[in-house]
């Protein structure tokens, strides 16, 4: 992309010139001699004066980076800004609108599974067609983006391939780099409507004719942006598309699903083409072909879609399948809950402990879990979410009632400590949401460690729009709980942390993290020792100190540091806290190795548990390196209250 990018500046600088010189040529007086002796076309070239060439590749250079950054820094807010330019509307979490609702479950599914924060999820109400997009720079501020054609047109099954889909370009780091091709792709298109605008500027004007051949000319020098432009996207878009559909049926573990979505394109008149005027700009994230383009082979920022239909259904039959499709939307019909029905789910146990599994992955197995997702977690997070009561889950839909869970979340069992923690509310003038965290406490009190994460991450959407005001109080709410008691338990610190992390004012990030841990030693030692901490337990002491040092030493070795460094490390909240926050900068590949040496001292004793999978998918959540839920296969029920 780079090198094509490159190539179409360079383009773009020579087509300007040699604009340049035959406007100079044109109204020159140098070039006219005696008849019969024209000079050639390399003599004329050489009569235009140097500082022309000069001064014109200067001048057109300096437009295209001015215009790619602007329009880079217009996108700073990421998902949101996209969303915004198509005029896609915010869907509410506390939606009751039957499609949309449907929508929301699909992606909270999709989240939860794979160790996500819930995208904020937009429709864009204008289009019939059927398509979509995920945008972001980050994986914790993505967002997803449906038109009002896929809701109408969809079943549920096909529109979880779709959403499937644009959680393969979530996971796959895809979407920053579509975000920043928008604003950079800008510069080189935009000499063709300068040309544009000046043509429409004279063409009404007795004395704009040379101004108008300029304007033409440029409007077609503007075309040699628009073919790189195209070409850049085609290269880089069509072969994220394959990945992505394959990766949709590894998530839903139904080819049908994402094959009878693409089908609809081709089945229904609206087919997938948009109508919003940033159509262009961004066509190389739709879900399927949102412009019409000439020389489609070499253009098409998506694969045809009989190719991609073959490629992760090869018997698709399509009669078949609509015949079939048409019989189970008649018999959905019937039911009382209409397009919004689910499938039955066996809910899961809400008992908790603290308790672990065996884990048979070594550090370099369980770091390639990072990003990934597959069928299992997506139905255990279905059956999760099914065993959530029904009261909380809608007091999560909302500001107030998002709040007052999650204050629920840190309240103690027992009674007596419990009105400590409220009185210490009170005093801090935090009264209403005391009020609504001893109300929601008893729908959060039975509730194992395995729904504490998904808990926080429904709430996030709601709670990322609410006002300043609300996330101050509930950030200040969470710490004098969490301190009324002089200590700071695990639990409270993975509640904390996330929840002041996710809340935390965010700007785009100015260029890829590029840290080494060699800078941030220090840092890294500070999350490696409350790894180990967390997955030792209280026995006899020598037996306890033994297996902490097997665990700092797993990791450090990986890492590279001594272990008495770790041993010797600050654990407390803000010694932590500034850990993540610092690990944060870290080169994409250097975080590969610190999660590599985190699950190693995780793992150090052949099981991971309860806290220890807490921490790490806290750590993987700051780090913008999702991971899955690590003990899906145990079943909370299970475990000792």
């Amino acid at each position: 992309m780079v090198v094509l990018f490159l190539l179409a500046v360079v383009a773009v600088v020579i087509a300007v010139d040699f604009v340049l010189a035959g406007l100079w040529m044109w109204g020159s007086s140098e070039i006219h001699t005696s008849p019969g002796k024209e000079p050639g076309f390399f003599a004329l070239l050489n009569m235009v004066p140097r500082q022309l060439w000069v001064w014109g590749a200067v001048g057109t250079a300096a437009v295209i980076l001015v215009v790619s950054t602007v329009n880079t820094a217009r996108l700073a807010g990421g998902g949101q800004a996209v969303a915004k330019m198509v005029g896609a509307r915010l869907v509410a979490p506390a939606t009751v609108e039957p499609l949309e609702r449907r929508l929301r479950n699909v992606v909270e599914e999709m989240a939860i599974a794979a160790g996500v924060r819930v995208p904020a999820v937009y429709v864009m109400d204008g289009e019939r067609g059927i398509n979509a997009f995920a945008a972001g720079w980050e994986v914790s501020g993505s967002v997803v983006a449906v038109t009002r054609g896929t809701l109408e047109t969809l079943t549920r099954d096909e529109l979880q391939g779709v959403v499937g889909h644009e959680f393969s370009h979530i996971l796959n780091g895809d979407m920053r780099l579509n975000v920043r091709m928008i604003g950079v792709l800008a510069g080189i298109v935009f000499i063709g409507s300068i040309g544009e605008f000046i043509m429409r500027s004279t063409r009404e004007s007795r004395k704009g004719g040379q101004l108008f051949l300029a304007g033409l000319a440029l409007l077609i020098v503007g075309y040699v942006g628009l073919f790189f432009a195209r070409l850049i996207k085609a290269s880089v878009s069509r072969q994220r598309e394959f990945l992505a559909d394959a990766s949709s049926v590894q998530f839903t573990r139904n080819p049908d699903g994402i094959a009878g979505a693409l089908d609809q394109i081709r089945a229904t008149g609206a087919g997938a083409p948009m109508a919003s005027r940033y159509a262009e700009e961004l066509s190389h994230m739709f879900f399927s072909r949102g412009v019409k383009v000439w020389a489609a082979g070499l253009f098409d920022t998506h694969p045809p879609l009989d190719e991609r239909i073959r490629r992760v259904q090869p018997r698709f039959q399509p009669s078949a399948y609509r015949q079939r499709r048409a019989a189970e939307a008649a018999a959905l019909s019937a039911t009382p809950e209409g397009v919004a029905a689910l499938t039955g789910v066996q809910p899961l146990g809400r008992r908790g402990g603290d308790a672990g599994a065996r884990w048979g992955r070594s550090a370099v197995q369980s770091a390639q879990l990072v990003g990934t997702l597959d069928a299992g977690k997506i139905d255990y997070a279905a059956r999760l979410l099914e065993s959530l009561p029904v009261l909380l889950r809608e007091a999560l839909r909302e500001a107030d009632g998002a709040c007052a869970a999650l204050v629920a979340l840190l309240l103690a069992p027992a009674e007596d400590a419990l009105r400590i923690q409220l009185a210490a509310l009170e005093a801090a003038g935090l009264g209403a949401l005391a009020g609504g965290a001893r109300a929601m406490h008893a729908h959060t009190r039975g509730l194992g460690p395995a729904f504490r994460l998904p808990v926080i991450d429904l709430a996030l959407p709601a709670l990322k729009a609410a006002p300043d005001a609300v996330k101050r109080d509930l950030v200040a709410a969470l710490e004098t709980v969490a301190h009324a008691d002089r200590r700071v338990s695990l639990h409270e610190f993975v509640v904390l942390a996330l929840v002041r992390e996710q809340l935390a004012p965010k700007a785009k990030p100015a260029a890829t993290p590029g840290r080494k841990l060699a800078d941030l030693q220090a840092e890294a030692a500070t999350l490696l020792s409350l790894i180990a901490h967390a997955g030792t337990r209280a026995d006899a002491t020598g037996a306890r100190q033994a297996a902490l040092q097997t665990a700092l030493e797993a990791g450090c070795k990986i890492i590279g540091i001594p272990a008495q460094a770790a041993a010797g490390a600050a654990l407390n909240l803000e010694a932590a806290r500034g850990a993540l926050e610092a690990l944060k900068a870290l080169a994409p590949m250097q975080k590969a190795v610190l999660v590599k040496a985190l699950f190693a001292a995780a793992t150090a004793d052949g099981t991971i548990r309860v806290g220890e999978a807490e921490l790490m998918r806290l750590a993987g959540a700051v780090l913008d390196c999702p991971l899955p839920p690590l003990l899906a296969e145990l079943d909370p029920a299970s475990l000792p209250a």
